[in-house]
């Protein structure tokens, strides 16, 4: 398995196999393909790998920016993350995240937050904040990461407004 940055030639089978990982997951919006489009149309994919065995896109990972009430800069959203239900189960996914995570410091990320299964994302080091709320989730799925020192903020987390498309 290569993770690597995505290319324009693999935007095609990124749909497919987000399409293919959220078709059954239950908190699925039926959008997460159209989302990554439109984060990738608006320049806001700050990171976008994807996982190629032996040529086959398996999976596909984002980041984008996110907006913090309070003002402050350098935070960003992890997901979606997708792996196709053929390689579910093999570490794909966690390789993504991980690989998409470690390319945050050196873009000045301050932090990361992420919207899903505690049990699944706390292994990155994610974590409930309460000084970080998104309207709408449940607390405890609603998580963050720091990154490099400070402080976590104070504030209400928006995501792009890709994420809110029908």
């Amino acid at each position: 398995m290569w993770i690597r940055e995505e290319t324009s030639a693999d935007h095609e089978a990124i749909a497919r196999v987000i399409g293919a990982a959220f078709a059954n997951a239950l908190h699925a919006g039926g959008n997460e393909a159209r989302i990554v489009a439109a984060l990738r149309d608006a320049g806001a994919l700050q990171v976008s790998l994807v996982a190629d065995i032996d040529g086959r896109i398996a999976g596909h990972v984002a980041i984008s920016p996110v907006t913090l009430d309070d003002g402050s800069h350098g935070w960003f959203g992890l997901g979606p993350v997708a792996v196709d239900p053929a390689d579910q189960g093999r570490g794909v996914g966690s390789a993504l995240v991980r690989a998409a995570l470690a390319e945050l410091p050196g873009q000045d990320a301050r932090g990361c937050v992420v919207l899903g299964d505690p049990a699944w994302y706390q292994r990155f080091g994610f974590r409930p904040l309460a000084s970080l709320r998104f309207d709408g989730a449940p607390a405890e799925y609603f998580q963050s990461l720091l990154i490099g020192d400070g402080d976590a903020p104070q504030a209400r987390v928006d995501y792009h407004p890709a994420f809110f498309i029908a």
